[in-house]
């Protein structure tokens, strides 16, 4: 039996101790009001109305079925919301790998705009590499996964990508750090320090295809899986890094200059299983994008006021568009 729509009937007629004016309130008209009452009380085994007096009363079972008839009717409430706020995704636990050089500020970005649209849900967030979130994926122990493309593999959803431009990171004592963006014919006879290839197999080729194509053939190529390694390389001489500039400020003595043309951009975005997806795995590929982009945005460049008289002025280059190490232009009149 319907037992909440039974209770809902029990409820009004307690409420308004007439049957007509019960039935009148729910919509429906009486006599399927009084079998829904009846087969109520044959469910229950027990009486709930008196009917042997002209007004209709509770009995004693009637009287103390009202406060859990309403407790049932409560929980049966609260059971259909969470179902549905699991059913869209706003509710339960979403499993999401993100690159290992994700920055601290796009994380925390993510998180809170994720929490904004879904405060119930909760993002159990994975460092993984390419590779592994897609192998994670394929045996249904990641949801979501935030991957370099391309990338090869059956049974995926795409979600939006953003391109993030590539610029070279060398050391401030680098002549090609006196220049304002470098090409990729400029980085002829050095070494090239870059992530694994087994991390994103299908990226690693294509980067390494454009710089050949543009007159870039690494004399070597050494593997740095960790940004602060990678860095660290690039500070010690041991080769250039073709990286973000968000990551390469994260040493002040490395110098991130931007490529001429744009020749290079990494497209990250979210893939999830194409066989029963999780319903929020859309939502995070959407948030995903949109603060990967935002995160792209050039630095803003000071403009120094016009004096009006006997001046002196002295320019701070930013560090990410100094050109001649950490030397300040000092200007006087």
């Amino acid at each position: 039996m319907d037992l909440a729509r039974h209770l809902r009937h029990f409820l009004v007629v307690a409420e308004e101790m007439h049957f007509g004016r019960a039935a009148e309130a729910l919509g429906i008209a009486q006599p399927p009001l009084s079998q829904s009452i009846q087969r109520l009380e044959r469910e229950l085994g027990v009486a709930l109305f008196d009917r042997s007096r002209r007004a209709v009363q509770l009995t004693t079972a009637g009287q103390l079925l009202i406060a859990e008839a309403r407790a049932v009717l409560a929980a049966e409430q609260r059971l259909r919301t969470v179902a549905r706020k699991a059913g869209d995704g706003s509710l339960g636990t979403l499993r999401a790998g993100v690159p290992p050089d994700t920055p601290a500020a796009v994380l925390h970005r993510l998180l809170r705009e994720l929490a904004a649209h879904s405060a119930g849900l909760t993002v159990d967030l994975h460092e993984l590499t390419t590779t592994e979130q897609l192998r994670l994926l394929a045996t249904a122990e990641l949801d979501v996964g935030l991957v370099e493309h391309p990338v090869d593999a059956p049974d995926l959803q795409y979600g939006p990508s953003a391109e993030l431009p590539l610029g070279v990171a060398l050391p401030r004592t680098s002549p090609l750090a006196r220049l304002h963006e470098v090409s990729l014919a400029d980085l002829a006879g050095h070494e090239l320090i870059l992530s694994p290839r087994v991390a994103a197999p299908g990226w690693h080729d294509e980067l390494l295809e454009v710089c050949r194509a543009h007159g870039f053939v690494p004399g070597r190529v050494r593997p740095a899986r960790n940004p602060e390694f990678l860095l660290g390389l690039v500070l010690s001489g041991s080769g250039v890094a073709l990286t973000r500039e968000v990551l390469a400020r994260r040493e002040p003595r490395v110098a991130w200059r931007p490529l001429a043309g744009r020749p290079l951009s990494l497209r990250v975005g979210a893939v999830w299983p194409d066989a029963s997806p999780h319903p929020a795995a859309p939502r995070f590929a959407q948030v995903a994008a949109a603060v990967l982009a935002e995160g792209t945005a050039p630095l803003p460049v000071p403009v120094p006021e016009k004096p009006t008289g006997p001046w002196s002025v002295v320019y701070t280059v930013h560090p990410a568009q100094r050109t001649d190490g950490d030397a300040t232009l000092d200007a006087r009149g």
